[in-house]
């Protein structure tokens, strides 16, 4: 059994499918599936840095701590700045480019919006 949002106008939990679009039998209210489960996923999606500010593809960050990068013997220093960064899924929330290291994951706890 599928859990179908509830309704946006009235909060009714009695909404139901019908074709591409849900309905709500007390109001009467009409509105898209998919465009409800497409602001469900990106409003559970946001990433913060390590003093709270919301981070967005393209910003600028600071590193704010001295990262080993595994498999190598070199260091991502404190204050290397990494520009243009990709918001990715899963434990390694940045994806970005590093001058001198090259392409790598980071996570957000440690860095900081420049």
């Amino acid at each position: 059994m599928s859990t179908l949002p509830a309704c946006p106008q009235c909060q009714s939990a009695y909404a139901y499918e019908d074709g591409t679009q849900l309905v709500c039998p007390e109001c009467g209210h009409e509105w898209s599936a998919q465009g409800s489960e497409a602001v469900a996923a990106e409003a559970a999606r946001v990433i913060r840095d390590a003093v709270g500010n919301v981070l967005q593809d393209g910003d600028t960050v600071t590193v704010i701590k001295d990262l080993k990068v595994k498999g190598s013997s070199l260091v991502v220093k404190v204050g290397t700045k990494v520009k243009n960064i990709r918001l990715a899924d899963g434990d390694h929330d940045i994806d970005c480019k590093i001058d001198g290291v090259g392409a790598m994951g980071l996570k957000s706890e440690f860095v900081k919006k420049a």
